[in-house]
């Protein structure tokens, strides 16, 4: 036990001293577009990123701003921040302004899929925004055409676990078995908090399933149990230490997208701290 707390204790205070180097303007342990990152000895495979859902009460441009400013480099924008009904100059011109600020525009959702309609109004939305990502919650019996659609446009699908209450995709196991057969670019996306909340171990997921991991929503929450409740990063139960060890371990090389869901008016404080834990942890991770 009091191993385990020095080493939390170690952690929390790399955490504190990485959220303070960033709201000071210093690195980022993002990597530019197209490389990996590194946190010292240790290579980093995947990316940090933003899940917009965690700014879902601001603009476009604010939520570029505030994503800027906690040291990310990559977004994947909800639909509050780029509407699926927008036009396609409309589209490209947003996503060519996330670009014009030195952002990676990689992905687009959580978006529905339950009809032919909504499949091809996701991927056209897509194309002309420059995602390669599409994060979905598609009925299951539309995935033989979202894998036709996958085949045809070279994007890929990763399919969001939404936990205690999604009765379709309430853990990345429930998503793992549905596609075994269809194009490898139709996968999971781990939403790490709900997979905690409904007793499922996100991180044993990421280890088995990690042939199909394609993006990951990184979030803490109060408790293993459905009732459990978002907290800062590094305050809650997720084993983040041991998450992000795994995700180096399987050769990760998606994104993985901060989905802040505490504090929605006024997320700025805890989003920081949420973050800065997550780089100290990658910054030591050689040596924890």
């Amino acid at each position: 036990m009091a191993s385990n707390q020095t080493r939390r204790m170690f952690l929390g205070m790399a955490g504190a001293g990485a959220t303070a180097a960033f709201l000071a303007g210093g690195a980022s342990v993002s990597a530019a577009p197209g490389a990996a990152a590194t946190a010292g000895p240790a290579p980093i495979p995947f990316r940090l990123g933003m899940a917009s859902y965690t700014l879902r009460k601001f603009t476009l441009d604010q939520t570029i701003a505030l994503t800027k400013q906690v040291g990310l480099d990559y977004i994947c924008l909800k639909s509050f921040h780029l509407p699926l009904e927008s036009s396609p100059g409309e589209i490209a011109q947003a996503a060519a302004k996330v670009r014009r600020a030195g952002l990676t525009l990689y992905g687009g959702g959580v978006i529905t899929m339950n009809n032919e309609a909504q499949i091809s109004q996701a991927f056209e939305y897509a194309k002309a925004a420059g995602m390669r990502t599409i994060v979905a919650a598609p009925a299951p019996t539309v995935l033989p055409l979202v894998n036709d659609k996958v085949k045809q446009y070279g994007f890929q699908v990763a399919i969001h676990n939404h936990g205690p209450g999604d009765k379709t995709w309430p853990t990345p196991q429930s998503i793992y078995e549905e596609i075994g057969g269809l194009d490898p670019r139709v996968g999971l996306c781990i939403d790490v908090g709900h997979t905690l909340r409904i007793g499922a171990d996100p991180v044993g997921s990421a280890r088995q399933y990690a042939d199909r991991v394609l993006d990951v929503h990184i979030k803490d929450v109060t408790a293993a149990t459905p009732e459990g409740k978002e907290a800062i990063i590094g305050r809650g139960v997720v084993d983040i230490p041991n998450l992000l060890r795994t995700l180096v371990a399987i050769k990760f090389a998606g994104v993985v997208s901060f989905e802040y869901e505490k504090d929605p008016d006024d997320p700025m404080i805890g989003l920081a701290e949420s973050v800065g834990y997550v780089k100290g942890v990658l910054a030591g991770i050689a040596v924890v």
